[in-house]
Order: C-alpha cells, then structure tokens, then sequence
C-alpha cells in the first residue's frame, strides 16, 4: 500500500498518439496523477473536464496533468478530442501502473461485486515522493480540491 512520503513508482506508458511517456520525464515538478475508471463514462467525463477547465491554473504552477486508465490509445484519441482535454491521457491496458498504485480493488455496484480502477489522485512532489493520496474522490470536486491544496500548501505560480 503506498502511502504519502514514499517514492512514487515509475512506469511507461503510451499517451494518445502512442508516444511512450514516463513519471521519471517529469522530475523537478509536481505531478497530478489520477485514475479512473473508463473514457466516456458520465463521472469519467466530468472529471476530464474539470481538469481541462483548470489546466491553465495548473500549468501557471508548473503542475504537470495525467490522467490513467485502462483504455486503449485510441479510445484516448477520442475522449481528448471529444471533450478537449488538453492534458496527457496514458493508457494502462496492462494495468501496470493502476496495480503499481494500488487502485485495481474490488468494487461493489448494486450488490454486485467486481474488480476495477478505484478513482484515486496522488500529487507527486518535485522529488518524485507522494506529496498527498486522494481515493475515491467525487469527479465533480477532485481538480479544484487540489487546486485548493495547492494554494494552502503555497505551491507558486511560475
């Protein structure tokens, strides 16, 4: 179980375009890295947005956007430019970085029980550790709760 202090584990995945991408390219900034469930899901979609209406406010802070599921590159291809999602959507087809960030669990959905990406956000400080740990959080709220964290925590615009 990862938890806030520990180094944050390093993967490569495929963004949209099929362009290998990994956490380590990214050293010397903060990261927001969140998974969730599937492209084109009402909460999924809300989620994206709300990153992509704040995206400005996190690249004047230097804070780098990811967004991971387990989707294919070209269901990402469609999602950005369906919804205009200005950020870095990587594919985890494998499930590679969602088991490495422990958010592959079991999920109960009308009494029915299944495995699936939990929606959780980690902010990854510039020295690559786990600054904060967000699981389960609303699709509606999750962007301007980190914006908020981010300005209680003094993270400067550049």
């Amino acid at each position: 179980m990862l938890e806030v202090g520990m180094k944050a584990p390093d993967f490569t995945l495929p963004d949209k375009d099929g362009n290998l991408v990994s956490l380590a390219e990214f050293a010397g900034k903060k990261v927001v890295l969140y998974f969730y469930p599937r492209d084109n899901t009402p909460g999924c979609t809300r989620q994206a947005c709300a990153f992509a209406e704040n995206y400005g406010e996190f690249q004047r802070r230097g804070v780098v956007v990811i967004g991971v599921s387990k989707d294919s590159a070209a269901s990402h291809q469609r999602f950005a430019e369906k919804h205009g999602l200005p950020f870095l959507l990587l594919a985890d087809s494998e499930r590679t970085a969602i088991q490495a960030y422990g958010v592959w669990q079991e999920k109960k959905l009308y009494g029915k029980v299944s495995m699936g990406v939990v929606r959780t956000t980690f902010l990854i400080g510039e020295d690559g550790r786990i600054e904060k740990i967000m699981p389960k959080v609303k699709p509606d709220a999750n962007a301007a709760e980190i914006l908020a964290y981010l300005q209680e925590t003094g993270t400067p615009e550049t």
